[in-house]
C-alpha cells in the first residue's frame, strides 16, 4: 500500500482510482532510447555535443516545444528547426526500423481492467506512428491526448488536468503511469497520485516523491493499482 505520508493531498480526499493516464514514450512504447540516441547525433552534427546522460536529464519527459525552446537558446531559431526536422526524420526511419512495446506492458494492459488514456508530450502524429506501429493505437484510439493541445507542457499539470477533464474524472481518482522526472513532477502538481516506471532510462530516484510509488517492471502494474 502507498504510505499516507506520501500521497499529494489529506488522507480524507483520497478517491478510488477511476482512470489510469499513461505517458507514452517509455512506459507504453520503447522509444526513449531511440529519441536518445537521436538527439545526440543531431547534437554532434549540429553544434551543440550532447551526452545520453544530458539528454535524458534536458529533454526526456518534455514537450518538443520545450526542447525546442532550449535548442533556440542555446543555437538560435534556424538551426532549432532544422533539429526537429531532422529529429522527426531520424526518429520515423528508427521506428520503423525496430520499435517495441515496453516489455511486460501488453501483459499488464490485459489485466487492467480500469478505464485508461494516454497523456504524453509527442504529438498525435507521432503517436499514431509508434503505437500503430507496436499495435497499441487502437487499444486507446479515442483517449489519446497531447501536449500540442495545452499551453504548457510537463511539468505544469495542464496536460494531466486536460485529460482528466476530458474524461470527466476527478483529478483525485486518477493515477498516472510516468517514466520521467518531468511527468511525474506533472501528476503531483495536478494532485493525482502516480506510479513511476524505473525500468527504463530514468533513474529511480528522479521518480521518487510524495504521492509517487517507484516500480521497475512492467507486470507488476495491475497489482500496483489493485492496492491504490
Amino acid at each position: 500500500m502507498t504510505p499516507q505520508s506520501q500521497l499529494p493531498y489529506p488522507a480524507g480526499m483520497i478517491k478510488p482510482i477511476e482512470l489510469v493516464i499513461f505517458d507514452c514514450d517509455g512506459v507504453l512504447v520503447d522509444s526513449e532510447r531511440i529519441a536518445v540516441r537521436v538527439h545526440v547525433t543531431l547534437g554532434a552534427e549540429l553544434g551543440w555535443p550532447l551526452t545520453e546522460a544530458e539528454v535524458i536529464s534536458r529533454f526526456v519527459g518534455r514537450s518538443s516545444r520545450s526542447i525546442g525552446e532550449q535548442i533556440a537558446d542555446r543555437l538560435g531559431r534556424e538551426t532549432a528547426d532544422t533539429w526537429e526536422e531532422r529529429f522527426v526524420e531520424l526518429h520515423r526511419e528508427a521506428v520503423d526500423a525496430g520499435l517495441s512495446p515496453v516489455e511486460g506492458l501488453p501483459e499488464a494492459l490485459e489485466e487492467i481492467t480500469l478505464p485508461v488514456c494516454v497523456a504524453s508530450s509527442g504529438s498525435h502524429e507521432k503517436m499514431r506512428h509508434t503505437l500503430g506501429h507496436t499495435g497499441l493505437y487502437e487499444r486507446f484510439a479515442g483517449r489519446v491526448f497531447s501536449a500540442t493541445e495545452v499551453s504548457r507542457g510537463k511539468p505544469a499539470p495542464d496536460l494531466f488536468l486536460h485529460a482528466a477533464r476530458q474524461s470527466g474524472v476527478d483529478p483525485a481518482a486518477c493515477v498516472v503511469v510516468e517514466d520521467s522526472r518531468y511527468g511525474v513532477e506533472a501528476a503531483r502538481a495536478a494532485g493525482m497520485r502516480s506510479l513511476g516506471y524505473a525500468g527504463g532510462l530514468t533513474p529511480a530516484d528522479w521518480l521518487e516523491g510524495p504521492g509517487t510509488v517507484v516500480f521497475h517492471d512492467m507486470r507488476e502494474l495491475p497489482l500496483l493499482l489493485a492496492e491504490l
